[in-house]
């Protein structure tokens, strides 16, 4: 999200990508297709993963620590972005660093949805899942197609979504993994999820029964 900051950033106030934006896609000179709200939703995510991480950090994790899978991926995609800048900057690809970095948050999202959508699958459960922030992001990715549909069609151009190809895609792909949790829990798992029964350790003192057939059998005895 830090990169998708910077690039709508360096989109909007730069006006060497407006003009090659300009020509690349709006020869009518129709709208900029990064609104406002494109910028200041990327600093919106950045605070909330900035106040989870020192939650993370300074609060009882137990033995959860980040797997070797994720910093792989994660050094792979920075690697990858650096890259890509050191390659556009002798040419000034400014709009072709944008793309490639819109693609980086399209891949990123799918890599976010789908650990959980598999662990759903192989627990045959989706108890102890939030299914409201599923909820919450489904109505954003709607939110998100209407608006720039009906920019588009104010506009009387489809600049809106293809010129900023990334914020349609980005939202298609939430909404997909969406619509597969809201399968899991409302429909596939539903009925596991309504009759949760927790599992006690055999070994435990407490499943034993608070009183014993051989001392309740004692007890009719001396009260006889």
């Amino acid at each position: 999200m830090a990169m998708t900051s910077w690039k709508w950033n360096f989109s909007v106030s730069s006006p060497e990508i407006d003009h090659v934006h300009l020509l690349q896609f709006r020869k009518d000179k129709a709208m900029i297709p990064v609104a406002l709200s494109d910028v200041f939703f990327p600093f919106h995510s950045i605070i909330l993963i900035f106040v989870v991480s020192v939650q993370i950090i300074f609060f009882d994790r137990g033995s959860q620590k980040v797997s070797k899978a994720a910093i792989a991926i994660l050094v792979a995609v920075w690697f990858f972005a650096g890259a890509c800048f050191f390659m556009a900057l002798p040419t000034h690809s400014w709009l072709w660093l944008v793309s490639i970095f819109n693609s980086i948050q399209v891949f990123m999202t799918v890599i976010k949805y789908s650990p959980q959508a598999f662990l759903n699958f192989t627990r045959k459960s989706t108890v102890g899942f939030s299914i409201g922030n599923i909820v919450l992001d489904f109505s954003g990715g709607v939110a998100t197609l209407a608006q720039m549909s009906v920019q588009s069609v104010d506009q009387g151009s489809w600049v809106n979504f293809l010129g900023n190809i990334g914020k349609p895609l980005l939202a298609l792909v939430s909404i997909a993994f969406d619509l597969i949790f809201f399968y899991q829990h409302f429909v596939l798992y539903h009925i596991k999820a309504s009759r949760v029964s927790f599992q006690r350790d055999p070994e435990s003192t407490d499943s034993e029964p608070l009183i014993k057939d051989s001392d309740h059998l004692q007890g009719i005895a001396t009260t006889s």
